[in-house]
């Protein structure tokens, strides 16, 4: 299935327009395009045989940081009054 004439317009002018953008401004259309192409993929579904890799999750990696002195001190203040 071909593309329909509108979308192939659409196209062209948005190429028109890209050309005559500065290389920065090129860069930022490129990451909202891939903005939008990582909002419409399916999310990553975990199970419980998912196997997690701190070294290559940043979230996974600071986990645990605040357990530490003096932040658990701290923490344990504020939410508790302890």
């Amino acid at each position: 299935m071909g593309l329909s004439t509108n979308t192939v317009n659409v196209k062209g002018k948005l190429l028109k327009h890209i050309e005559k953008l500065h290389e920065n401004e090129v860069y930022e259309v490129l990451d909202f395009v891939e903005f939008l192409q990582a909002k419409h993929r399916s999310p990553v579904v975990y199970s419980k045989k998912t196997k997690l890799e701190p070294k290559k999750d940043p979230i996974l990696k600071v986990l645990g940081v605040a357990d530490v002195e003096p932040f658990a001190d701290k923490i344990e203040q504020e939410l508790y009054g302890r």
